[in-house]
């Protein structure tokens, strides 16, 4: 049995859907200039229409990945010609230009802490500590990062451990007691929840 399962299983509520949910195989993906940018794209948006949003971004650059240079380069109304919003047009911008400022590179995240990756990101205007997280769980592979204001987690974990829902800083901090659990595969734990939510 994978250690994750076996740590997530003690707790009694959530290792039924462990059961039922496949694993999620965290790995670290390149580019994260480029993840961080499509994230900043699909904010608020259905994941079907984000990827069309994303596809239109990539037929700006004839389909293959652009650097943060080429983004930088974009002109800002091109950006608002495939259907982004002025403010997001302005920070996928500003992440661009940010990463080529700061000389940052995959290499120099790879080799940080969760807290560093926040506090160098979080500065960006656009960029939240949402954001943020999502970017260490699916583009640089942490296994232990919780996010609270995900909405998702939210009515997942009310469901499953009767949360009430109306105080959000009473659920916050049961949320945050309850993961604590799970530390050090909190990521895992999440995907789980999702994947529950969603009905698999």
């Amino acid at each position: 049995m994978e250690p994750h399962i076996l740590h997530l299983s003690k707790d009694k509520k959530l290792a039924p859907i462990l059961a039922t949910v496949e694993p999620y195989l965290l790995k670290k993906r390149k580019n994260v200039c480029l993840r961080l940018c499509a994230s900043i794209m699909s904010q608020q948006l259905s994941t079907k229409v984000a990827e069309v949003f994303y596809k239109r971004f990539l037929l700006l650059f004839d389909g293959k990945e652009p650097t943060p240079q080429q983004i930088a380069d974009t002109p800002f109304e091109t950006l608002r010609g495939i259907g982004l919003s002025n403010a997001k047009a302005s920070y996928v911008l500003n992440v661009a230009n940010y990463f080529i400022e700061h000389s940052i590179t995959d290499k120099m995240l790879y080799k940080m802490q969760p807290e560093e990756v926040m506090e160098l990101l979080l500065p960006i205007k656009g960029v939240g500590r949402w954001t943020v997280e999502m970017l260490l769980m699916f583009t640089l592979g942490f296994e232990d990062v919780f996010p609270p204001d995900d909405l998702g987690i939210q009515q997942a974990m009310a469901k499953i451990y009767k949360l009430d829902i109306t105080d959000k800083k009473a659920l916050r901090d049961r949320m945050l007691k309850i993961s604590a659990k799970w530390t050090p595969y909190r990521t895992q734990a999440c995907f789980y929840l999702w994947r529950y939510k969603d009905g698999n």
